[in-house]
């Protein structure tokens, strides 16, 4: 008699392969139904500890202090204001990003910034802003331009601490382009007065020159003659020490034949 062989999936055993042999499942299908279930979990947990690693960076880097420095054209506002804009713009780290040696547009007078973490909830404003020699009034216009001449600005406002430059020939003036002026050394000898003014802090009305380039600065209803730069910082100095003198009086201060040698020096009251 022939026998048959049984081939019957015995009872309580659904985890057979087709060469009859037992494959116990996996104890993750066992806790979360399916290798799919388990891919779903991994998943969530990666994205729920990134939000909770933003949360920590977004509270934990909170900007509650800020210094600024630098700056000359724009209050400390306004230079927060500008650096501290958007949804990330009070995150200490995100800004130390965005403003690492940051080149600036649209921002007159300002040529980059960088941002300081000093500690997590505070930072230090960077202001670098552009080296300007003087301005002309050009068509309504005040017309920046840097110790080479080139015109960098343009506004309606005028800034304290940059004199107007007159008595300069030219016949046009573009943004981003040089002054054209007869003789480019004019631009050295306005940044010279420029810092020599700055360095004694005296404010002047405007810098003139002639058509020998001899300097004269006005002071409301006074003006003192400097002459040639020989002797510049003396110059600028001994003014300081003059100037209150000459407030309210209209006239001219003669400097031009001023030395350390030869300090004689006259005021022409007009």
């Amino acid at each position: 008699m022939q026998k048959v062989r049984n081939t019957k999936t015995p009872k309580g055993n659904p985890f057979l392969t087709g060469y009859g042999k037992k494959e116990k499942p996996s104890k993750w299908v066992l806790l979360f139904g399916s290798s799919r279930g388990f891919g779903f979990l991994i998943v969530f947990l990666i994205v729920a500890i990134l939000i909770g690693a933003l949360l920590y960076l977004s509270q934990k880097y909170k900007v509650q202090t800020v210094y600024v420095q630098g700056n000359q054209h724009y209050t400390n506002e306004e230079i927060q204001a500008m650096v501290m804009e958007g949804s990330l713009g009070k995150n200490s780290l995100y800004l130390a990003l965005k403003y690492r040696d940051k080149g600036i547009e649209n921002v007159p007078f300002v040529e980059k910034m960088d941002v300081e973490i000093l500690s997590p909830d505070t930072i230090k404003i960077f202001v670098y802003e552009k080296a300007l020699a003087g301005y002309v009034e050009y068509l309504g216009k005040n017309m920046y331009f840097d110790k080479d001449g080139i015109v960098v600005e343009t506004s309606d406002e005028k800034t304290i601490g940059i004199p107007q430059v007159t008595g300069l020939k030219y016949g046009y003036v573009v943004l981003y382009q040089k002054l054209p002026v007869e003789n480019d050394t004019v631009f050295r000898l306005v940044l010279n007065v420029t810092q020599a003014l700055n360095k004694y802090e005296i404010a002047t009305d405007r810098i003139y020159f002639d058509s020998d380039y001899q300097i004269t600065l006005y002071f409301d209803e006074a003006k003192a003659k400097i002459g040639t730069e020989d002797y510049l910082d003396e110059k600028i100095m001994k003014l300081k020490t003059i100037l209150p003198e000459l407030e309210g009086k209209k006239g001219t201060l003669q400097m031009e034949n001023y030395t350390e040698e030869v300090q004689n020096i006259t005021f022409e009251i007009e």
